[in-house]
């Protein structure tokens, strides 16, 4: 059976920022933790959320890692509790939202955080109890403003993913002005991040036609706009489209997501400092060559219709074309270059093959098929 449901109310526009009391009220939050990380605070942008926030009692915890550990959430629910919190802002990437989420379980769910992790069969243990959270973005990737999921480092130092309805951000505040200034590199990796969700949601055997929609009008946009908001990061417009590929790529992926994103959070559990984005942006390659051999893939024209959506002539050119994109955006050439060794190959399909995303993947990959990707992907 197909389950299609969009359900985050979302604020769109330059200046959205603005809007943050109002969709505090509008959700009920009168005492908010504010979730985000210490570059986001360096930037001055945690400050404009605290700007839109007038007489409002607001704590803050800005110490959010890079990839959000369970450590972490644990030393934001003593502050949400002690400062008496009714609910969360999270202002960030990826890392601050997923955090949010994290906090949003621990601090209203009993036992320990892998309890509720989507491998332990945690979803169904994830209640409305959860807090409320408010998402504001200030980077074009993860799309995590609009998504029922959030990835997690745990004490045991795999990177779990944890997906329930209830972890859904009651409010998106989406103000592409607050991407103007993000360094070349990050937008490079974010933004590939963003194209690997709408590639791999769009490429899944489940039938979502909606998500398929959204995906490809999310590819389109972000392969068109991310080399101009890299080289131009005060591109107004190219920063506004690479916004919108990335809330459509989470829209998108409740249809699943595949074998890049089971290697990437893999390899990231193994190696915390690896950005997760560039991660994508190097596996996609190999993936799409491997998907190519899937019946729902040809059935479809899945790779004919995303080549199309990238302005190519042919599905075979989409590998190269990424390789391309890769290095014209400064990207690493491949996993060598980030520092990944053969010997962590055993360790890396391990964990790719209890992640959550394998298995919808339209081919289902054996560990040797694996580490051909692995190997292809260096």
């Amino acid at each position: 059976m197909a389950f299609i449901y969009y359900v985050t109310q979302i604020q769109f526009e330059f200046g959205a920022i603005g809007l943050l009391k109002q969709e505090c009220e509008r959700v009920g939050i009168t005492r908010p933790l504010v979730v985000t990380d210490p570059g986001v605070k360096a930037a001055g942008v945690l400050q404009k959320a605290l700007n839109a926030l007038p007489g409002m009692a607001v704590a803050v915890f800005d110490q959010t890692p890079s990839n959000p550990t369970e450590a972490a959430v644990r030393a934001a629910v003593e502050m949400y509790r002690a400062q008496g919190c009714d609910g969360l802002i999270a202002v960030g990437g990826g890392s601050a939202i997923d955090c949010a989420k994290g906090i949003a379980i621990a601090a209203t769910h009993e036992g320990p955080l892998t309890h509720y992790a989507t491998i332990e069969g945690g979803s169904p243990r994830i209640t409305d109890r959860a807090a409320p959270l408010i998402a504001v973005p200030t980077t074009s990737g993860t799309g995590s403003e609009v998504a029922r999921g959030a990835i997690i480092i745990v004490d045991d130092h795999r990177k779990l993913g944890f997906h329930s309805w209830h972890l859904v951000p009651k409010a998106a505040i989406c103000d592409p002005e607050l991407t103007l200034g993000l360094p070349p590199m990050l937008t490079a990796a974010t933004g590939m991040d963003a194209i690997a969700h709408c590639m791999e949601t769009f490429m899944s055997a489940a039938f979502n036609p909606p998500a398929d929609g959204i995906a490809l009008d999310g590819l389109t946009r972000g392969w068109a706009n991310i080399e101009k908001a890299t080289n131009n990061g005060t591109d107004r417009d190219a920063r506004l489209h690479m916004m919108s590929a990335s809330m459509q790529g989470a829209m998108a992926f409740q249809k699943g997501l595949g074998a890049v994103h089971s290697l990437s959070h893999s390899l990231g559990g193994v190696n915390p400092r690896l950005h997760h984005g560039t991660l994508n942006a190097m596996f996609l390659p190999a993936v799409i060559r491997f998907n190519a051999g899937a019946e729902s893939v040809q059935k479809e024209k899945r790779l004919e219709r995303m080549a199309h959506a990238m302005g190519l002539s042919s599905a075979s050119d989409i590998p190269e074309a990424i390789r391309d994109m890769n290095a014209r955006l400064g990207l690493p050439t491949g996993l060598a270059a980030m520092g990944v060794t053969p010997d962590l190959f055993d360790s890396i399909i391990q964990g790719a093959l209890t992640d959550h995303c394998h298995k919808t993947n339209p081919r289902v990959a054996t560990p040797e098929e694996y580490r051909e990707i692995l190997r292809q992907s260096m």
